[in-house]
């Protein structure tokens, strides 16, 4: 009887030991982006969704990942932004992703209060959340990056000038400069930045980061930029106004230190460096136009973070902070060229761009002629125009002579005739009155070998 009740239990056992060796089999649930509340002082009323992977690392990075207009924390976690997610997911790092509520989901980069740390807009919420995850995660505090396409871009030119004591590094896809989206009357869109009419010199952009974290004299992070040649929603112009921005606050020339192509139709430079973490980068992909990032640019941006690290890197290279103007501070609406490190080898350095002056035409303006970008094919160059007379000049013309195969494609701040051969570019209505002893800038790209250097003459009323 006692080995008949035995069996009988060992019988009805044997289902729940099944069962137990088929959930200790199963693999873990996957990690899931959560939905975060009640995370700190959030004056506009923005959602805040954090990923943790299952392996996070002991001490991980957080990289704050900041969605596009229109956009979503989901919609950038499962969409152009999930490489960043995977990545998390081999290299143990949080990922805090921030969402505008407003009409239309754009992040606010323009008003006084968005425009000043602590000043009680999106950025004020957006480092709520950073505090919340140092807060509850061991968080390295010497790897907090952000990064984000379009309105996120702006956003992450913004978090990097007002909060660089905080953040280590950034990545910017399709952004404008900190400050270029300022507005009064509060409206959160300014034609003229995106447009890219926005031009000054670059302690003039230096200066006005400065100004969002007053009486900070620290290093600012590294960042890498990223822009299409034939985006028409935030102009292609805004590429180098970004690359004058930063490369002033870290005190660099903006005459890049290394020069490559990860790709046939990409130009990168950098400044200050020529390794993986550059302090400035900015990487120009010829024919894009609004929707980067694109498959696999992401790789580069993670490198370029320090997220595939797992401990503090050490610091880039740049110089300290200064507020006096960087070589070549004249205004340009023309981007510099790539950023980052890449995952892949780097071909050898090409040469640094080159400037030829000309003879003074009448006048008394003269026209300076740059290469600044070439890839295969086609190339991107600067004129600057510049009054040498005691008196200002109220309009201008420069007449370019094109090499034989060079063809313009593209141009800003000013109205072009023809686009081989000798073509005429006269000032655009915001840029032709130029006082004594003061300079102004347009900027081109071109199909043809850039090796060639057109010939510039300028004359002016």
């Amino acid at each position: 009887m006692k080995r008949r009740i035995r069996t009988l239990l060992a019988a009805a056992a044997l289902p729940l030991v099944m069962v137990g060796m088929f959930l200790a089999a199963r693999p873990a649930a996957a990690a899931t982006m959560t939905r975060v509340t009640n995370f700190g002082n959030n004056p506009t009323n923005l959602n805040m969704y954090i990923y943790v992977p299952n392996n996070v690392a002991p001490r991980p990075a957080l990289l704050v990942l900041v969605h596009y207009c229109s956009g979503s924390a989901s919609g950038i976690f499962n969409g152009n932004g999930h490489d960043f997610v995977t990545a998390a997911d081999r290299y143990g790092y949080i990922i805090v992703l921030p969402e505008a509520t407003r009409s239309g989901s754009c992040f606010d980069v323009s008003t006084s209060g968005a425009l000043k740390r602590d000043g009680g807009s999106d950025s004020t919420g957006i480092m709520s959340m950073v505090s919340y995850a140092r807060q509850h995660y061991n968080i390295d505090s010497g790897r907090i990056v952000v990064s984000g396409f379009s309105s996120g871009a702006m956003m992450t030119n913004v978090l990097a000038a007002e909060y660089p004591d905080v953040f280590s590094a950034a990545s910017a896809y399709s952004g404008v400069p900190a400050g270029c989206f300022a507005t009064t009357g509060g409206s959160l869109w300014n034609s003229q930045c995106s447009g890219g009419q926005l031009i000054k010199t670059a302690q003039q952009w230096g200066d006005q980061a400065r100004a969002m974290y007053p009486g900070y004299t620290g290093p600012y992070p590294r960042i890498q930029l990223w822009h299409g040649t034939t985006d028409t929603t935030l102009a292609y112009p805004n590429f180098g106004e970004e690359i004058k921005q930063w490369t002033n606050l870290h005190g660099l020339s903006q005459t890049p230190s290394f020069t490559d192509h990860p790709q046939s139709t990409w130009t990168r430079t950098r400044y200050g460096g020529t390794g993986n973490q550059a302090p400035v980068e900015g990487i120009s992909i010829s024919g894009v136009g609004h929707q980067l990032p694109m498959t696999g640019q992401l790789a580069y941006a993670i490198t370029f973070l320090g997220l595939d690290g797992t401990t503090t890197a050490s610091p880039s290279p740049s110089a300290s902070p200064t507020r006096s103007p960087s070589p070549s501070p004249s205004p340009s609406a023309s981007p510099s060229a790539s950023p980052s490190r890449s995952p892949s080898p780097s071909p050898s350095p090409s040469s640094s761009p080159s400037s030829s002056p000309t003879p003074q035409g009448p006048g008394g303006c003269t026209a300076t002629y740059r290469a600044i970008n070439s890839w295969p094919g086609g190339f991107q160059a600067e004129v600057t125009v510049a009054n040498g007379g005691s008196t200002a000049i109220n309009g201008w013309t420069v007449r370019m002579t094109l090499a034989s195969g060079q063809s313009i494609s593209s141009l800003w701040n000013g109205v072009v005739t023809g686009s081989t051969g000798t073509v005429s570019v006269q000032n655009a209505a915001y840029n032709g009155t130029i006082a004594a002893g003061g300079t102004t800038t347009f900027g081109f790209t071109a199909n043809g070998d850039g090796a060639a250097t057109p010939t510039v003459t300028c004359s002016s009323m």
